[in-house]
């Protein structure tokens, strides 16, 4: 028989289910049960890395939460908005992560104004030479 590049020896490929991963995962799930009953017991009995395994997989970690709270920037400069937010931080009011946002949004307002003044100064300029 010839071999050809490109060409596999055995087309249809390994059958699902047989390789030794596969097969090592099925007789692990057959113990599963008695596995963690030890896991739970060594745990009981003071074991901190089988406490730590079990809690590690099956207890969700805890995710920090920030609520929504106002900070009122109405009608005021955006330097005078950023100082409202740096107020609302100091305060307590706004959580630091929060205080971030607000003041990357107002640094990203901020230039999107300035690019859209530049393009109305480039304009007015333009056509003043045409």
């Amino acid at each position: 028989m010839t071999w050809h590049k490109g060409t596999s020896g055995n087309p249809n490929g390994r059958k699902p289910g047989t390789g030794k991963v596969t097969q090592l995962r099925a007789g692990i799930e057959k113990r599963l049960p008695a596995i963690l009953d030890v896991l739970a017991a060594n745990a009981l009995s003071g074991d901190t890395a089988a406490a730590k395994l079990l809690l590690e997989r099956t207890v969700p970690p805890l995710k920090s939460v920030e609520l929504p709270a106002p900070v009122a920037m109405d009608g005021a400069s955006l330097s005078d908005q950023g100082r409202a937010v740096a107020a609302a931080l100091m305060a307590g009011n706004l959580a630091p992560g929060q205080a971030a946002a607000l003041l990357q949004g107002l640094a990203a307002l901020a230039k999107l104004i300035e690019t859209d003044e530049l393009e109305k100064r480039i304009a007015a300029l333009e056509g003043k030479w045409e």
